[in-house]
Order: structure tokens, then sequence, then C-alpha cells
């Protein structure tokens, strides 16, 4: 198969735990091998009222973990008449995403996600690895081929009790890091915030690298 088949979203995401709320962030890159497949791909998702994933990795598998995600959240609520919490939400995309990687199949299903989300009990951030793994993060979190320039940015000048407006500045000084070292990530960003008003995308900011003649 040709790695051009194959679409990678490459990717930087960022999560960061704020005072008032959850502060998301994603390039907005897919690549295929070398190629720029995709300017203007989404890579935060909503799948309920208070909760929101970034996702990382293969695009189809990305994709359709999502919408699984979505629907069985939305099956709890019919037939429990109970919201999940974000740790239910968290260890149930954990489970789709173990058994996503380890079905048998001519291309491996790598994702990882980032879940954020609002309960009863506060805002939580966790971090699920391509192997179903899943760790609650207490202060901030970034994934994928820029991930390692984002680091850098946020182990310095991350604070905790951080305002919304804060975190979204962070959020974008960590991914403009990554925009200038990774050449998998690229083409802007998106923020979204979480906060007890719910999910809400904030900036959508697309570069522009077409030449005019």
């Amino acid at each position: 198969m040709d790695d051009k088949e194959i679409i990678k979203t490459g990717t930087t995401t960022i999560g960061i735990v704020c005072k008032e709320g959850i502060v998301l962030a994603a390039d907005k890159r897919a690549t295929a091998g070398n190629f720029i497949s995709g300017n203007k791909f989404d890579k935060i998702h909503q799948i309920d009222d208070g909760m929101a994933v970034t996702i990382a990795g293969l695009v189809s598998d990305a994709q359709l973990l999502t919408k699984l995600i979505k629907a069985e959240l939305k099956l709890k609520t019919i037939r429990s008449k109970t919201t999940a919490t974000v740790k239910e939400a968290a260890n149930l995309l954990a489970s789709l995403s173990y058994h996503n990687i380890r079905k048998m199949s001519m291309v491996p299903g790598v994702v990882a996600f980032t879940l954020a989300g609002k309960d009863e009990t506060g805002f939580h951030l966790y971090s699920i690895g391509v192997d179903g793994s899943i760790t609650e993060e207490i202060d901030f979190t970034s994934d994928g081929s820029g991930s390692v320039f984002a680091y850098g940015v946020l182990e310095t000048l991350f604070k905790k009790g951080m305002s919304m407006d804060e975190g979204v500045k962070l959020a974008m000084k960590g991914i403009n890091a990554a925009l200038q070292r990774d050449s998998a990530s690229g083409s802007g960003f998106d923020i979204v915030t979480i906060t007890k008003d719910g999910v809400k995308k904030i900036l959508t900011r697309e570069v522009e690298t077409r030449v005019e003649a």
C-alpha cells in the first residue's frame, strides 16, 4: 500500500488545566508521509455537552473512535437517564482504543486522544495512549509529533491556577513552538475551551503559505 493512502495527522495537541476550566489546542495539518494532504483538518471534537477530545494518529481510526464514543455516551444518557462522568468517558474511550490497536489489520490503528471535560466533580483532563492506557493529567499534557517542542514551553511557563485567558495564551505559545520546528504540524490551529458554560471553540487561525505570482 502506498504510504500516501495512509493519512496521518502528524499533529501537536495541547491540554491545559486552568482555574475556571480547561483549554484544548491543536494544529490543523494532515500528512501522508512527506506529503501535506490537508491544511484545514479539525483535530478537536466535541463528544458531549461538556466534553471534547483531541486526536493524534491515523485519521480513519480517529474518526471512527470519535463517532463511537459520541454514540456510546448518548446511549448511556438514554438508557440510564444520567450523564457519564468524565472519568467514565475516558475509561470507555481507553477501552475502545485498546481493542482498536489489537485487532487484526493490514494497517495498525495507532491513535492517541486527549479527553477533557466537566462533570459534577469538577474539570478533568485525561491522556489516552495508543495502547489504551489512561492517565489523568493534573496540570497539562501534549501529544503528537510536535509535543516535544510544546512541552518545553508548557514546562517553563505553566502556573497553577491560571486564568482561562492565560491558558489560551500559553496554548498558543506551545502550538507556535511546534509549528516553527515540527514539519508534520502546521497550517494554523484551533483553540477550544471547556468551562461551566460548556464546550466552545474560541479561536481558529489558518496560516497562509500560498505565494501569489
